[in-house]
């Protein structure tokens, strides 16, 4: 959205025009405060016409972190995409927590510290016009910060000046002390750099990642002269564009390399913690705990904003009221861990007080937009801004009148706006009374007089202007703006980190030899040539010495249970047995899974049809942003809909990636063909909060939601079922109860399922039944594994939704011992930032006590307990309670576990934690961390409990399995083997286990191709690629001086024989060199290896090899070819035998590696 060509309809107010002009005039010098006293609607509106015309660097501060969120969602809205909006963000910990920043938190304060630094107090046109990376300079940033951002220490303006480096082309650096400096400067030394903070070196290439920089820098030295400089993209690791120079300031805010002397001065006084992390004046997670000791005069985000910059402050008295309450809270905090002796002694504050801050925001002659003024009664100097702007008047959601006033304000040629999330819909309304008028994303130009513009999109509130009429959905429906979702740039991975699961004393399989371990990369010397090779060890310590070409007959062993898998001898017959059979199992689940498509597709259904224009008008209300794969689950689901066969569609997706979303235009779409909706959900509580999802999406079209659950009473229930028969409900939502034969419904269209896997046997008999006759969704954030869904493509309809929406952060995990001081802590953390705390207690006997105990220890907290034995009445009250944001911690049973969505709740902790299942944890930590804030997660087990070793390894797994979408990879045993089952049912467990689940869907795959070609009567699929052995004297190996780091080197081993085809190589070679430098002769020997496979596979040659002094070629096809004809066609030095092809070896190396291509290319024509 943008609304930029409204702006500068505020120059049309006197009063205005005239703030500007005092403004401009004080320029100089700091002019005294002056308070606007405007209504919260206009203030971002205000705040971002003043950068525009001043064209000034902006600081906008305001109380709390909810609304400096807000604020610079709407200013961005205001200003265009073009703005430079950026948020000061807060630091994750509570003051005098010892706990790490975080790298997101880390990365928004120092580029904009940065962007400070750069604007310098020389003014802004001193400032180069472009960036390193050769991009326009961007408008003067306006910078939005709370108290708690504010508050926040952090290193000295004058020290992030002295250390901030700037190398251009040409410039001669002295290698060594230049990384040292860089260590000094907090960035980490990795093998490849992926994410802000990182640099690596490899011989004369350079590669460093700057916090400020939105691309990582690959530096390329000549002797010590910097030769190239280039930006690259992360996720490819290849060169985008060349730059002239690059700007590396440092990497935290604490400098990592002043720490040495504290860590004597702590050692002295008795610390222990961190010293030897300190001692080595490298960075470390929780660095930024010793700013306060590092600098006596520490910075302020105050003493980097510009001298000509202009200071805002939202509401200086609510300012003033929440640092006095945040100083409070810090000065408790700090008496709890120096009692516990979690501080070092004498520990500085890491807070400035209220009086620092207001005598520094006094000296800038601040502008306050709201509040009364009190604070400064000499202050408004009779200027009267909030006189120009009215409230606008508010309609409850009632159609009619709003039309009618649109219709008043276009008659007597009113400007007026309409923002709104449902933007289309009030349009085609409009059209029914007047003139068509398409909905609008960008007001670029002020518009005409008289005019009227629906945009879709979301403000606050609304205003109005003598010269502009702005209404919002406020005003119109009494909805408030959703949350504004942050946009976080998504941590790049390195194409490599595919093949970073394989470790040696890892079990693994390979094709033709079976399971082994592997024992890591070994160097070996054959016929005086040196080759680099995967070792693997098989039963009775047989060694397999697996070439660095054949990487990847290797996977990594994956099995059905924890148990580890019997390794087999090599040359034994077994393994082709237990792969025979595990073949079979897979032909019969093919068949199996064919038949019942087949059967599906035979089946008439109804065809829903096309989109309605209302449900363009939904989804265009929906408040976030659809990820690629969302989108894609939703295309096919209403391309399943639209088809004259009954719909079975999978949808798979982790907790919180948007399923509830798809499944509520699936629903949209099968009502607006007047067709009923089933929505089927294993928990009372899911059912309550689908139903108020439905509801409030929903409220705008003329659709009936109900709920059939206990929370309903008998007579309700009765009520319910009457109004299904008759037809008066289009969607209702509910637990097992709506399989009951009682539940009739009058013309049932769809029904969707959520955890099918929750309800039992008898429920699954009545849903397959009902698959036949109606359209079924299901949902699951079981996760089903890649490669398993691969291998079903065509045979099941699975939709999956592996991809994060933008802004979502990974929770941070937490395992340990329970503390009282612990728990008062993380509630505190999140009541400071106005969240919201599930706390689980798994037992309905004691958690009364559980409530007490809480209240003991938070008594700021309003506590309540929900559990599946309460009354369903009062059940339903709490719930509603809390997510109506009432109830500031939840003590339940993990009755929430399923599917709640309460985006304000970003703390959960877990009490008795070794008491759940792996899955059970999963879903639990996915009740947090699903808006734009870090979300929090404790799993905590009583100090003196035994702990099971089979719980100590579900909270390991779980405490280290923290990235975004780890469903799919967490405990594979656990859940992707248990969504397997799902699809394959638990008999195929015992092949799984035998082969390998990499093998077992590789077979799947190849049955289901070669049984679909069948029965399609089409050739069966090409065999799958022949083992290539290739034994020539050539060294092959990637040289340690290239690559150093041994396990990215396996990685590249692993990717590069995974290459197919010629094109893929030479753009692997192009990217090496870009990587890592002129290739070496040993890697060239690779890729040319590499080659000969991809041609050999072709070709049908199973080996490539010397003998006798001969280049030979094994190819057992050539029994049946025509050998003089081939004889012929190869030409003369080339010897055609019965299953061989001969080539003389007593020529150049170079002149026989063409030879050698020259055949394979004229044998696979």
């Amino acid at each position: 959205m943008n609304l930029s060509g409204l702006l500068p309809l505020l120059h049309q107010v006197p009063t205005y025009r005239q703030l500007l002009q005092g403004r401009k005039h004080t320029a100089q010098s700091a002019p005294p405060p002056l308070v606007l006293r405007l209504p919260r609607g206009p203030r971002a509106f205000v705040a971002a016409a003043l950068q525009r015309d001043l064209k000034w660097p902006v600081l906008l501060i305001t109380a709390r972190v909810e609304q400096a969120q807000a604020l610079a969602s709407e200013l961005a809205a205001w200003l265009g995409a073009e703005a430079a909006v950026a948020r000061f963000a807060e630091p994750v910990p509570l003051p005098y927590e010892r706990a790490p920043w975080g790298e997101a938190t880390r990365r928004q304060r120092l580029t904009v510290l940065a962007q400070l630094v750069e604007l310098g107090g020389a003014g802004t046109d001193d400032r180069r016009q472009t960036t390193d990376h050769g991009q326009p300079r961007s408008a003067p940033p306006l910078v939005v910060a709370s108290a708690r951002a504010l508050m926040q220490k952090t290193l000295p303006r004058e020290r992030f000046i002295a250390e901030t480096h700037t190398l251009r082309l040409g410039q001669v650096i002295p290698l060594e002390r230049t990384l040292a400096d860089w260590v000094g400067l907090g960035y980490e030394a990795v093998t490849i750099v992926e994410a802000p903070g990182q640099f690596s070196h490899r011989g004369g290439i350079l590669d460093i990642y700057p916090p400020p920089s939105p691309f990582p820098v690959r530096i390329e030295l000549f002797g010590d002269e910097i030769e190239s400089l280039r930006a690259f993209d992360p996720a490819t690791q290849r060169s985008r564009q060349a730059l002239e120079a690059v700007t590396i300031p440092p990497a935290r805010e604490a400098i990592a390399r002043d720490t040495p002397p504290l860590a004597q001065r702590l050692a002295q006084a008795g610390w222990r913690e961190d010293l030897e992390a300190l001692a080595t004046g490298a960075a470390f997670p929780t660095l930024e705990f010793y700013l306060p000791y590092l600098y006596e005069q520490a910075g302020s985000l105050l003493d980097y904003f510009p001298s000509e910059g202009l200071v805002i402050v939202d509401d200086w008295a609510e300012l003033a009221d929440v640092v006095h309450e945040l100083s409070e809270q810090a000065d408790q905090l700090a008496s709890e861990h120096d009692a516990a002796g979690d501080l070092p002694p004498d520990y500085p504050s890491p807070l400035f007080t209220w009086e620092e801050i207001a005598r520094c925001l006094e000296a800038r002659g601040p502008l306050i937009l709201g509040g009364d003024g009190a604070a400064w009664p000499e202050a408004d100097h009779g200027l009267q801004l909030r006189d120009a702007f009215a409230p606008g008047p508010r309609f409850g959601g009632q159609i009619k009148p709003l039309l009618d006033y649109l219709g008043q304000l276009r008659a007597a040629k009113k400007r007026t706006v309409v923002v709104t999330r449902q933007a289309e819909r009030l349009a085609e309304l409009w059209a029914e009374r007047d003139a068509p008028l398409l909905p609008m994303e960008k007001i670029t130009e002020v518009p005409p007089r008289g005019s009227l513009i629906f945009v879709q999109g979301a403000l606050s509130e609304g205003f109005a202007l003598p010269t502009l009429h702005l209404l919002t959905d406020a005003e119109l429906f009494g909805w408030s703006r959703p949350e504004p979702r942050r946009r976080r740039p998504t941590r790049a991975i390195a194409p490599e980190s595919l093949f970073a699961d394989l470790r040696p004393g890892d079990f693994v399989v390979h094709l033709e030899h079976g399971i082994g371990r592997f024992a890591g990369l070994v160097k070996r010397v054959v016929d005086g040539t040196e080759r680099e090779y995967l070792q693997v060890i098989y039963a009775n310590n047989d060694t397999l010495y697996v070439p660095v070409h054949q990487a990847d007959r290797l996977s990594r062993y994956i099995g059905a249970d924890d148990r580890p898998p019997t390794l087999h001898r090599l040359g034994g017959a077994e393994w082709a047995q237990v792969k025979r059979r595990a073949q079979q199992a897979a032909e019969e689940v093919a068949q199996e899974l064919l038949d019942l498509y087949a059967a599906r597709e035979a089946t008439p259904g109804f065809a829903f049809s096309p989109d309605h224009p209302w449900q363009h008008e939904l989804e265009a209300a929906f408040p976030y942003v659809e990820t690629e794969d969302q989108m894609r689950a939703i295309q096919e689901v209403k391309r399943d809909m639209e088809k004259p066969r009954p719909m079975d569609r999978l949808i798979c997706g982790d907790v919180g990636y948007g399923k509830t979303e798809v499944a509520l235009r699936a629903a949209f779409k099968a009502v607006m063909d007047n067709k009923q909706v089933a929505i089927l959900v294993p928990t009372t509580v899911l059912a309550q909060q689908h139903f108020n999802t439905f509801q409030e999406r929903l409220k705008p079209f003329p659709i009936v939601v109900e709920m059939l659950s206990r929370f309903r009473s008998r007579a309700e229930q009765a009520d319910i079922l009457e109004r299904l028969k008759q037809g008066q409900i289009d969607i209702v939502i509910g637990t097992h109860r709506l399989l009951q034969k009682d539940v009739v419904f009058k013309d049932l269209g769809l029904l969707i399922i959520d955890e099918e896997q929750r309800f039992g046997v008898v429920h699954k008999e009545r849903l397959k039944r009902m698959r036949t006759e109606v359209d079924v969704l299901t949902m699951t954030a079981t996760p089903i594994p890649r490669t398993l869904y691969m291998s079903l493509t065509g045979v099941r309809d699975v939709s999956l939704i592996e991809t994060a929406p933008e802004e979502r952060l990974p929770v941070v995990t937490y395992v340990g011992e329970y503390s009282d001081k612990l728990v008062r802590q993380a509630i505190l953390r999140e009541l400071d930032r106005g969240g919201q705390v599930f706390f689980v207690h798994n037992r309905v006997q004691g958690i009364e006590g559980v409530k007490r105990r809480l209240e003991a220890l938070v008594p700021e907290a309003t506590i309540a307990i929900a559990h599946g034995q309460m009354n369903e009445d009062r059940l339903e009250q709490v719930m509603a309670d809390y997510t109506a944001g009432k109830i500031d911690v939840l003590v339940s049973t993990s009755i929430i576990e399923n599917g709640l969505d309460i985006p304000n709740a970003n703390t959960i902790i877990v009490n008795h934690a070794d008491w759940f299942g792996l899955a059970q944890l999963y879903q639990l930590r996915g009740r947090v961390g699903r808006g734009a804030v870090r979300a929090y997660a404790y799993f905590l087990y009583d100090k003196n409990a035994h702990l099971s070793l089979e719980a100590r390894q579900r909270l390991e797994t779980i405490a280290a399995a923290t990235e975004l979408g780890a469903g799919y990879s967490i405990a594979m045993r656990d859940l992707e083997l248990r969504g397997a089952g799902e699809l394959l049912g638990t008999r195929q467990h015992g092949h799984i286990a035998a082969v390998g689940f990499d093998l077992y869907t590789r077979l799947l795959a190849r049955a289901v191709q070669k049984l679909k070609a069948q029965q399609e009567g089409q050739p069966p699929p090409p065999p799958p690629p022949v083992l290539v052995t290739i034994d020539l004297p050539l060294p092959v190996y990637i040289p340690e001086d290239y690559v150093p780091d041994a396990h990215l080197r396996l990685q590249l081993y692993r990717r590069m024989a995974e290459l197919s085809t010629l094109e893929q190589i030479d753009a692997m070679a192009e990217e090496l060199a870009d990587r890592f430098g002129p290739i070496p002769d040993p890697v060239h020997n690779l890729l040319f290896q590499l080659r000969l496979k991809v041609l050999a596979a072709r070709a049908r040659v199973e080996a490539i090899a010397t003998v006798d002094g001969q280049f030979m070629l094994r190819a057992p096809e050539l029994d049946e070819a025509n050998r003089y004809a081939l004889q012929r066609r190869l030409g003369n030095g080339v010897r055609v035998g019965k299953r061989q092809i001969w080539l003389p070896r007593d020529l150049p190396a170079s002149d026989w590696q063409v030879r050698l291509v020259q055949v394979l290319e004229k044998l696979s024509v």
